[in-house]
């Protein structure tokens, strides 16, 4: 089915969206043309001879507004205004043509300036006229400008403000000024391309001899800092393997030592002590008991929370089940500590290798396991269980929930 061509917009003026009276908005509807390039022909047209004013006068006769006209004041406004430029236009092409004329050199760039002086004038008296927002709690709200209007004081400032550029233009244009300064604007132009083509390699290899000095400066620095590490670290462990190297105990308890404050330098270095949660006091809490006791323990934390008192308690609970697996079963082999952390719940548990343990078997009156981690545990709201571990040995499971 073959469908209807779209059809233009009647020809109308638009005296709301309009200057004077509408009729280059109207054309800019029914041509699809800026129109703002319209009125610079009008302009033209009637700088240069008349016929652009005369054109724009017949079109305000014939051509009629469209239904949205512009209420009556300011539309008798923009015909007074339109009025008086159409009087004072003629009445300076009849003095031009009897002779009573000073130069078209200085004529029209004033009368342009003196149009676009005049909009922007109208605009600002505008702005002052228009009443203040109310701030009492009982005044009525001041009327915001519509749209239409913020668009039209828009447009017309702009057009104002390009009016009196022209302005400047035409003047310095048709006395001889635009030429040189043109030429001066050119020279420096090309001046500055040839600066630019000269110091272009030089420019580009200082950039590339700073970053190269910068990328240099920070080596050297990372340098500096692993040596100053290594030195006050490995190379003093290093010097007390050799003075007791007839202790294999005591030198495995170095290693150990030496390799779990590597891995923290190394994984995080610059982490502060003041804000560490419970993964960090499990491993220090591991350091003390294996310095203490001489047996290795091989701590793995998954996730953190901070220290409350629910972590605490879980820290103090497995503190003890660390010093019990060292001193029982410590040389049975290393001790593993693994604990799991999150808000919602902790889980800890303590493995050795000893030859087991049965919590039945202790005597009433030995109360350290029974205090110290189940019941430590069962005040805080968690739980201590004690079992023989898979493959040998003792394995204490603590867990709190809602450790956060």
């Amino acid at each position: 089915m073959a469908t209807a061509a779209p059809t233009r917009p009647v020809l109308r003026r638009d005296p709301v969206h309009g200057v004077v009276a509408g009729v280059c908005a109207g054309l800019s509807e029914r041509l699809g043309i800026n129109p703002l390039a319209l009125r610079v022909c009008f302009i033209a047209g009637a700088v240069l001879g008349g016929l652009g004013a005369v054109l724009y006068g017949l079109l305000w006769l014939v051509v009629p507004a469209g239904p949205g006209e512009a209420p009556h004041s300011r539309r008798a406004g923009a015909q007074l205004a339109a009025g008086v430029g159409l009087l004072v236009l003629a009445g300076l092409l009849s003095l031009r043509e009897l002779g009573l004329w000073f130069s078209d050199a200085i004529v029209w760039p004033t009368v342009l300036a003196a149009t676009g002086g005049a909009l922007l004038w109208r605009l600002q008296r505008q702005g002052e006229q228009r009443p203040a927002p109310a701030t009492g709690a009982g005044a009525p709200a001041a009327e915001a400008p519509s749209r239409a209007d913020v668009a039209a004081g828009v447009y017309n400032g702009g057009f104002g403000i390009a009016l009196v550029l022209g302005a400047i233009l035409l003047f310095l244009q048709s006395n001889g000024a635009l030429g040189p300064l043109r030429d001066v604007v050119l020279a420096v132009v090309v001046i500055g391309l040839g600066l630019g083509l000269i110091l272009a390699p030089f420019l580009w290899r200082l950039g590339r001899n700073l970053a190269e000095e910068r990328s240099a400066r920070i080596r050297s620095q990372e340098r500096a800092e692993v040596a100053a590490h290594l030195h006050d670290s490995v190379l003093q462990t290093l010097a007390l393997v050799q003075k007791r190297a007839d202790d294999p105990r005591a030198v495995a308890t170095l290693a150990r030592q030496q390799e779990r404050e590597l891995r923290a330098w190394l994984w995080d270095p610059q982490a502060p002590a003041a804000d560490a949660g419970l993964a960090a006091a499990l491993r220090a809490a591991a350091a003390e008991v294996e310095e203490a006791h001489g047996v290795p323990i091989e701590v793995v934390t998954v996730g953190d929370v901070a220290m409350a008192d629910g972590p605490a308690t879980v820290l103090a609970a497995a503190r003890e089940a660390l010093t019990n697996a060292a001193k029982f079963a410590g040389d049975a082999g290393p001790v593993a500590l693994y604990a799991e952390a999150a808000p919602e719940r902790v889980q800890v548990f303590v493995r050795d290798r000893g030859p087991g343990f049965d919590l039945a078997a202790v005597p009433a009156d030995r109360r350290g396991v029974r205090d110290s981690i189940i019941g430590r545990m069962e005040r805080h709201g968690g739980r201590a269980a004690i079992a023989p571990a898979p493959g040998g040995g003792t394995e204490v499971e603590l867990v709190l929930e809602e450790a956060a």
